[in-house]
């Protein structure tokens, strides 16, 4: 295929132990993990209750795509945005499934309302007034890699700019067997047609198998569904010029990097 190109205006970025793309970066660059750090962030996009009873998905989904948008001086109102999960929520699907093998009848419908692999995009758009269109991809370990992808795409066709979020959360019960997934991750990019003064990329696909993820941040939470889109922030946050993200089987993203 032929190259795919972007700037990169803004980076949001939450970890287990790491609330922030700054936090990410000193680590990055040899510091040390912040403390006290909260077992989920708290989107301020939503209302107090709103936030109590959101997943950790959706409420790491807002929190990433809310800090790449002010990162890039975007109102969000005016993105297009996609939205990429390896399989959602899955502490909600296994709830759903041992409720409905137990107790069909016990089902919360807050809970049946989070379980839509679009949850995160639907809380996004409503809670910001967003009437752009919103995507949601699950490609299994390909999934930041597609969501990439879906990205340029839609600037190549013409978007101003575009949001990109990726999340996971942990795999509980018996899901944990065939999905394993640790901590919470999440990740985001305000991308936008290129243009000077902003960091560049320059996206590839070819026929090749990625490496597997490594470096700090692969080791600290390498562990998440998610990790497959740790290449490339690495990259970003120490300033290699190429990461490659696994795509698919015998498929890889190769993205140039151009530092400002």
């Amino acid at each position: 295929m032929s190259s795919l190109s972007a700037s990169i205006e803004g980076i949001g970025f939450w970890a287990s132990g790491m609330p922030s793309w700054q936090a990410a970066r000193d680590y990055m660059h040899g510091g040390a993990l912040p403390t006290g750090v909260p077992a989920r962030p708290t989107p301020e996009l939503l209302p107090p209750n709103e936030r109590r009873r959101a997943p950790e998905t959706v409420a790491v989904a807002l929190e990433v795509a809310r800090a790449a948008c002010v990162a890039a001086g975007r109102d969000p109102c005016s993105l297009p945005s996609v939205f990429a999960s390896t399989h959602g929520d899955l502490a909600i699907t296994d709830y759903m499934c041992a409720t409905l093998a137990a107790d069909p009848r016990a089902i919360s419908p807050t809970r049946f309302h989070n379980s839509v692999h679009n949850a995160a995009a639907g809380y996004w758009t409503i809670g910001n007034g967003c009437t752009r269109p919103a995507t949601a991809i699950s490609s299994h370990a390909a999934s930041f890699a597609q969501g990439l992808l879906e990205a340029l795409v839609q600037l190549a066709a013409g978007a101003e700019a575009v949001l990109l979020a990726a999340f996971d959360a942990a795999s509980p019960g018996p899901l944990a067997a065939v999905s394993p997934s640790i901590g919470l991750l999440g990740g985001a990019l305000v991308l936008a047609q290129p243009h000077t003064g902003a960091l560049r990329m320059r996206a590839t696909l070819v026929d090749s198998d990625a490496p597997p993820a490594h470096g700090r941040l692969a080791r600290l939470i390498g562990g998440n569904a998610m990790a497959p889109m740790l290449p490339l922030f690495q990259a970003l946050a120490s300033g290699d010029d190429l990461a490659c993200l696994h795509a698919g089987p015998l498929r890889t993203l190769r993205v140039e990097i151009a530092h400002v």
